[in-house]
């Protein structure tokens, strides 16, 4: 399936260096909100990574486009497989995918509890749920997407499949983390998570359901647009994982108010 791309294909945010995110970190102002990720959460001297012995370890993330296919189901939920309605679970290679969030304050990285990460995309045919589209009608349905809370370690571990890929985009999985409704600050974060491409060729080649598209004509993520933008930064290799995989995310985020 093609869906317009008009959404999909605008790029938000930019890539800095480490130093930039550190001078970035210390000039914010009050109203700031800077979005930083691969904490290392050592640092305890209140000292930060400019190259003067300092030991926080923070690389920039780079917020991505939504996309046309976001919907807020508000549907809280660690495993994301199956239609809420009928229980049917969508084929796939399982994945075990593991966001630690971390929040960003006096050059420090701490667990950030209680916010809100959102994750949809595709199943392996590359169908979302809850979409009209020109190849296909899935409104009503809510596979493949929900959300939960990051627990007191700043984590939240969601049980989904690997997505298939579709015409003009490279494989991918939204994500979005936000404040939820009784925090103390707003914030909302968007971006979009990528995989190695020989570990997309060899499963899409080797495993049903993914074989019935296979692997050729599908946009290499050096091809895609938004990957382009920065999702280097956002490139998972999974693991095995028993009968499937892993592969985690860490994130910090500057909630300043």
């Amino acid at each position: 399936m093609q869906a317009p791309m008009d959404n999909d294909d605008e790029p938000v945010g930019r890539v800095l260096t480490r130093r930039d995110a550190i001078l970035l970190l210390g000039g914010l102002g009050a109203g700031g909100l800077l979005w930083l990720a691969g904490c290392s959460g050592s640092d305890t001297t209140g000292t930060s990574d400019t190259g003067d012995g300092g030991s926080l370890d923070c690389a920039v993330k780079p917020a991505l486009t939504e996309g046309p296919y976001y919907v807020d189901e508000n549907l809280t939920r660690s495993d994301i497989r199956a239609d809420s309605s009928t229980g049917t679970l969508q084929e796939g290679a399982l994945l075990a995918l593991t966001f630690n969030v971390s929040r960003i304050a006096s050059s420090a990285c701490t667990p950030l509890a209680g916010a809100i990460v959102d994750v949809w995309h595709c199943n392996a045919l590359g169908v979302y749920s809850d979409t009209e589209d020109p190849g296909f009608n899935t409104v009503g349905q809510d596979w493949l997407r929900g959300n939960q809370l990051t627990d007191a370690g700043g984590s939240a571990v969601f049980t989904t499949i690997f997505p298939g890929w579709y015409s003009g985009r490279a494989t991918h999985i939204h994500f979005k983390i936000r404040s939820a409704a009784s925090a103390s600050s707003t914030y909302e974060f968007t971006s979009q998570l990528f995989f190695d491409e020989s570990f997309l060729s060899s499963l899409y080649t080797q495993q049903a359901p993914y074989t019935t598209k296979g692997d050729s004509g599908r946009l290499s993520n050096a091809s895609d647009g938004i990957y382009n933008q920065g999702g280097s930064e956002l490139l998972l290799t999974p693991t095995a994982n028993g009968s499937g995989y892993a592969a985690a995310l860490s994130i910090g985020l500057d909630v300043s108010a």
